[in-house]
This record gives structure tokens, C-alpha cells and sequence, in this order.
């Protein structure tokens, strides 16, 4: 019960002070500027590609244009050799880094103890920080004449730049998606083990899916280093601009991908050329490819999150 003579409370006696008031509008006012920013930035160097790639897709028919020949000196423009080498190292190489990473995470999260956590883990995330043409350099030296001994003509092939960016993406992977394992509430775990469950069926039934989303995000963090990646795919692949034969074992040729194209030849062509702005028509495609991974992966995110709000699981 009240007390009649008790003042009401007034809104300025809960009200911040000045001073905190200030400080939060300051502080929202950055973030919101870093925020706009960003996406200032980002539409800046899409409007920079486009114009400067604009005009090779304009001259360039574009049937010529994704061709399965890329000689500039021959004025031969086609893109179709540079995707192929790009899918093929970016996929073999998601193909091995995505079940290593994933079950590494898993063990990290939730089955090492925690002295083997806090030793392996910032031990992965120091990975992370190796120079990319460091590991180049390594893959040509000990990893190609190793490649080259089972079988390959030569030891720059895809699958030495596939195992490279392999190696490259498993830190982002294994970093993120343990992070993900370790937000999951530990209610739980502890409600799935004290209605029978065992502790793998806690693990690939409750824990997994409820981090599904930054687990996602992980695969999708490493999938764009491994596209991205332009040192150590150019000193490891072969460089040659060209579709094997089916005949031919597609892992152990040569290739090259967009990215190693546009560190090779962007220093030897000629400023407002048709081989400059080709280039740059690269990137752009690079930035859209990118663009559609990342919007790819926000669909994905928001898919998981809904099914896993819906109640009715089971184990």
C-alpha cells in the first residue's frame, strides 16, 4: 500500500544526466556515421568497377567476352577459362576445408577439455595471421614436387592451390563456428542430456542446430577467402588460361583464376586499353560473385533461424 505523503516520482529524477545523455547521442552518432559509411564505401567501388568495365562489355561481344580463349596479345577476351579455374580450386577446396572445419569446431566446443581448448585455440586463430604468399611460397617449395609425384605433369595444379586455400579458410571456419558452439546457452545441453539424451545426440540434435546460424556464417566467411585469395593461388596453380580436356584429370592441371589474372597483368597493360578495362570487368564480376555468396548466406541465416524458432523439436 502507498503512502499518501510519498512525493510522486518526477521524470527528471530518473532521467540520465547530461553529461551520459551527450556522450550516448555522441556515440550513436558515430556508429551511425561508420554504418552509412561503409555502405558509402561499398557502393563507391562498385560505381569505380562498373566504370572502368563498363566499356570492355560494351566493345566486346559477350559471347567473345565468356569465350573459352583468353590471349589478350591476340585481342582473345574469354572469361570462360578464368571462371572454371576459379569454381574449381574455390569448390575443392570448400569441399575439403568445410568437414575438417566443421568437426574441429565441434571438437573444440564440445569435447576437448578446456585445457586443450585454450591451448588450440588461439594456436588456429594465429594460422589466420600467416601472409598469403607465405603459404605460396611453401605450397611451390614442399607441397608442389609432392603433388607431382602422384601422377600430375607438374606440380602447380588446382589441387595444390585447392589444399593452399583449404589450409587458408579452416582457421576463419573453425574460429567462427566454435564461436557459434559456444554462444548456444548451456540450458540446453543440460535439458537434452536430463530427458536421456547421449552426449552425441546432444551435439549433432541441439547444439548444432541451434548455432546453425554462425555456423553458416563460417562456411560462408571461408567460401569468400577462398574466392578472394589472389597471392597464393597465382605462385601455386600453373597459370595456364585454359580448360583441361575431359579426358584429362581436371584436379592435377594447370589453371588460373580471376583474381591471379587481374595481380599478373594489371602492372603490364596499357591505362584505357581494352585489356585494362577487361581487367577491371573482372573485378567487377569478382564483386558480384561476392555480392551473391553474401546474400546467398543472408538467406541461409534467416531460413535457419525461422525453422529453429519453431517449436515441436525432437530428439
Amino acid at each position: 500500500m502507498a503512502v499518501a505523503n510519498e512525493p510522486a516520482s518526477s521524470p527528471l529524477a530518473t532521467a540520465p544526466a547530461p553529461g551520459r545523455r551527450w556522450g550516448e547521442v555522441i556515440i550513436e552518432s558515430i556508429i551511425k556515421i561508420a554504418g552509412v559509411s561503409v555502405i558509402f564505401i561499398v557502393g563507391f567501388i562498385f560505381l569505380f568497377l562498373l566504370w572502368e568495365g563498363l566499356p570492355a562489355i560494351l566493345d566486346i561481344p559477350l559471347r567473345q567476352l565468356f569465350g573459352p580463349q583468353w590471349y589478350p596479345i591476340e585481342e582473345h577476351f574469354g572469361l570462360l577459362p578464368l571462371l572454371f579455374g576459379s569454381l574449381l580450386v574455390t569448390v575443392v577446396a570448400v569441399l575439403i576445408a568445410l568437414p575438417l572445419g566443421i568437426t574441429t569446431a565441434i571438437y573444440l566446443g564440445e569435447i576437448a577439455p578446456p585445457w586443450l581448448r585454450d591451448i588450440l585455440k588461439p594456436i588456429i586463430e594465429i594460422l589466420a595471421g600467416i601472409p598469403s604468399i607465405v603459404l605460396g611460397f611453401l605450397g611451390w617449395i614442399a607441397l608442389a614436387p609432392l603433388i607431382q609425384t602422384m601422377g600430375a605433369p607438374t606440380g602447380l595444379t588446382a589441387f595444390t592451390g585447392a589444399l593452399i586455400l583449404a589450409y587458408m579458410a579452416l582457421p576463419t571456419i573453425i574460429s567462427i563456428a566454435e564461436d557459434a558452439l559456444y554462444a548456444v546457452p548451456r540450458e540446453y545441453r543440460d535439458g537434452a542430456l536430463a530427458i536421456g539424451a547421449t552426449q552425441w545426440q546432444t551435439i549433432w540434435r541441439v547444439v548444432v542446430p541451434a548455432a546453425r546460424s554462425g555456423m553458416l556464417i563460417a562456411v560462408m566467411l571461408g567460401i569468400g577467402r577462398a574466392i578472394g585469395e589472389t597471392m597464393a593461388v597465382l605462385m601455386v596453380t600453373g597459370n595456364a588460361a585454359n580448360i583441361p580436356a575431359f579426358s584429362e584429370n581436371w584436379l592435377f592441371s594447370p589453371v588460373r583464376t580471376m583474381t591471379a589474372t587481374i595481380a599478373a597483368e594489371m602492372g603490364e597493360v596499357a591505362q584505357g586499353s581494352t585489356h585494362y578495362h577487361v581487367l577491371y570487368a573482372i573485378g567487377l564480376l569478382l564483386f558480384l560473385i561476392t555480392l551473391a555468396i553474401n546474400s546467398l548466406a543472408a538467406r541461409l541465416i534467416g531460413v535457419s533461424g525461422g525453422r529453429r524458432s519453431r517449436p515441436g523439436g525432437s530428439l
